[in-house]
Parts: C-alpha cells; structure tokens; sequence
C-alpha cells in the first residue's frame, strides 16, 4: 500500500489506530510534535492554536463533504449539525387527518373489513356494511403520541476512523 497523505482519514476495522494514524475522536495534539498535519488542519475541529490543535471527531458523526451542490445548503469544513433523536411536533409532520366514519344504524355485532362502527342502540348490533358514512364530531379522537423523541439514526455499522500523523505531504493543485 502506498504512503497515505498526511491527514488523509481512512475507515479501520480495528478497534485501535496503527502506528503512524490516530483516531478521529476529537483529541488535541500539541503543534510542536505534529507541525506538518497542524498545517493543515489548523483550529477547525478545535485546540488554542498556540500548543494544541484538534482531530476530527467521527464519533457518532456520519461524514458530508463540505461545500454547496445544487439545491443544497452550504456546509463549511469543520461544521457539525443534526440530532441524534428528534421530537416531530404537529407542525412539523404533513397535513392529515384521522377523521373516522360511522354508520347510522348497526346491523351486525361481528366487526369484519367490509363493515363500520355504529352508535350502540340498546342492542348487541353495533357494525353495519358502509352504505352511508358519516363523519363524528372532531373531539371524537383525541391526540395520541407521547411526545417522547425518536432515534433518528440512519441504519448504521460502527467503524474506526483513524487520520494519517505522518506521510505523503499533500501538494496542492
């Protein structure tokens, strides 16, 4: 395999960096050790600039590239954003309903697919064919959810990103 770029970051499947790479964790590295990949990197994922600078950090980050494409926002190097679980409120999800429909009359008391609740009227006949569904009263159905957040991870497999410390310095185009 050839010399990697300094910075350059790879997918491991170790559980570990091998000699020569770090992991892409967020740690700060003094400048005085590292002066080739502080030239690089800088301060965009952290440190004072004056000892330490810091690594990217891929811990439960998923990589963009960093940029604008088509119809796209603007993503600078360095950037981070997203939620590891979100709370949907009302106005956040598409227009719907939940409107529910009922049959004047019941004609039956077995619920199937081809027949609809009906008010009860003294006897055990509660379901009747559609024939003539009307809608109830919007306070018939009340809100359901309990406004706990949900995972909003992509299905995922958890890898080691580890930064090339040492290599290839890049030349620029």
């Amino acid at each position: 395999m050839s010399d990697p770029f300094v910075a350059e970051i790879r997918i491991f499947t170790g559980n570990f960096p091998p000699r020569g790479w770090a992991l892409c964790n967020g740690q700060l590295l003094p400048i005085s050790q590292n002066t080739a990949l502080f030239s690089l990197l800088g301060t965009t994922y952290g440190g004072d600039g004056k000892s330490t600078f810091g690594l990217p950090n891929l811990q439960a980050r998923f990589p963009m590239h960093q940029g604008q494409g088509p119809g796209l926002t603007d993503r600078n190097l360095g950037e981070i954003g997203g939620e590891a679980t979100v709370t949907l409120l009302s106005n956040e999800m598409p227009a719907h309903g939940h409107g529910l429909k009922a049959a004047l009359s019941p004609t039956t008391g077995t619920p199937a697919p081809d027949v609809m609740l009906s008010p009860v009227n003294g006897g055990a006949a509660i379901y009747k064919a559609p024939s003539n569904p009307q809608a109830m009263a919007p306070q018939t159905l009340s809100p359901a959810g309990g406004g706990q957040p949900h995972n909003n991870r992509h299905p995922y497999l958890a890898l080691t990103f580890i930064i090339a410390l040492q290599g290839v310095f890049p030349p620029r185009p």
